[in-house]
């Protein structure tokens, strides 16, 4: 692994415009986050719209974001599938892309038992070149991972961490006690995330970062070095807006959000995604110019 994967990673949101990726879009977008301190980028992830990019269109993304970032930045890119021989083949074009690691979700739709998940996961990093990170999100996967998965998992070669993203506390608490110091627990919850680092986590790959970069990576830093009490203050500011982000599902609100903030040219999504609902333009916009992130 070229590159350390752990503080403040976002999930990038892939622009859209007359339904082509708009890669002039693209390059503003992860320049702004380079500019304000982001440490770490995932590609094609569900933030992504990874189901409705063609691996054309995932292969002159990573391109255009490794050509601004260069090759010492952490790039993660997004290979599952519920199918385990697809998730192997997109994880080799992953390492011959030359991505830093894969992250590699539960199956989804078929709920596998978790034998099928670990037998899964191990299949796919024993055909791997690259580095594993394991990504549980039950909310959008049904299954999840169990805690005896994990452990069992986190002695396997070439898995090196987890992005958790169940929102239970308590569950990652339970993780962070027990797993080996060297394995990266990574937040994918945004609402509980400060909890999540204070409790023993390495850091967040998130949603919310797209917009507030500046912010979470202020934060992630502040509660890694111990001022944890700095970053809840500064982060109760921003809840309401963090809340907002997912009045639908991810990524509707975040794209309209940041195109609203002049960051990418359109808030289009690909079906069956679409935009975000109006009944929600007046109140998110309210909160975002009485956080001064767009002007009245």
């Amino acid at each position: 692994m070229k590159s350390e994967i752990r503080g403040a990673i976002t999930a990038l949101v892939t622009p859209f415009k007359n339904q082509e990726v708009d890669y002039a879009s693209l390059e503003k977008l992860v320049r702004y986050q380079l500019n304000h301190g982001i440490q770490g980028f995932v590609i094609n992830g569900t933030t992504a719209e990874s189901p409705t990019l063609t691996w054309p269109e995932v292969q002159k993304i990573y391109s255009v974001v490794r050509a601004i970032v260069g090759l010492k930045f952490p790039l993660i890119l997004g290979t599952g599938t519920n199918s385990t021989a697809s998730t192997i083949e997109a994880t080799k074009k992953a390492s011959e892309l030359g991505a830093d690691a894969a992250l590699v979700v539960v199956p989804y739709y078929n709920k596998p038992p978790q034998r099928g998940l670990v037998e899964h996961f191990k299949l796919t990093a024993r055909a791997s070149d690259i580095p594993i990170i394991l990504y549980n999100v039950p909310g959008r996967t049904i299954t999840s991972l169990s805690q005896e998965s994990i452990f069992e998992l986190s002695e396997t070669k070439n898995i090196i961490g987890l992005k958790e993203a169940s929102g239970d506390l308590s569950f990652d608490e339970a993780l962070t006690n027990k797993l080996k110091k060297n394995f990266i627990m990574l937040s994918g919850d945004d609402p509980t995330y400060i909890d999540f680092l204070r409790l023993g986590g390495h850091g967040i790959i998130s949603v919310m970062s797209n917009l507030l970069t500046e912010q979470t990576a202020r934060w992630t830093k502040q509660v890694l070095s111990g001022e944890v009490q700095q970053a809840k203050d500064d982060f109760k500011k921003y809840s309401r807006l963090i809340q907002m982000m997912y009045c639908e599902a991810n990524p509707i609100a975040i794209k309209w959000m940041l195109y609203k903030a002049n960051l990418i040219a359109s808030p289009e999504l690909r079906l069956p995604l679409s935009t975000l609902d109006t009944k929600f333009h007046s109140e998110i916009s309210q909160e975002l110019e009485k956080l001064h992130i767009i002007k009245k």
